[in-house]
């Protein structure tokens, strides 16, 4: 039996997390979660209805739909390490102004990220 991916591992925890009340790993794996789908997002060319008129612009349900982008395992996690630093960083910055309550709820959130990564 293989291991789930590191995307599923990270969505059957939120409702955990939702279950459990535990406000550090939802606001994590929410934002990661959000980055993940933010990756996958496809860019608009640019000159794709540019010279259309409105009359002849596409409407209706898909009409103007594209294909995610599909993201590997590799990128996932590259992603999911790039939060758990982000946060790191922020906390060392919010410690350096006094902010420790606020760097102590992101390093827990970093921790919670952490955990999936073993």
């Amino acid at each position: 039996m293989s291991e789930k991916p590191l995307r599923q591992r990270l969505r059957d925890a939120l409702p955990a997390a939702m279950k459990a009340r535990d406000r550090l790993t939802l606001a994590a794996l929410r934002a990661t979660l959000a980055a993940i789908d933010n990756a996958e997002a496809v860019d608009r060319p640019a000159i794709t209805d540019r010279n259309l008129a409105i009359e002849r612009t596409p409407v209706g349900v898909g009409a103007a739909e594209v294909e995610r982008r599909v993201l590997t395992d590799a990128q996932v996690e590259h992603i999911v390490r790039t939060e758990v630093a982000d946060r790191e960083t922020a906390a060392d910055d919010y410690e350096k102004v006094g902010r420790s309550d606020r760097a102590e709820q992101l390093r827990g959130e970093a921790a919670a990220l952490s955990a999936f990564l073993v």
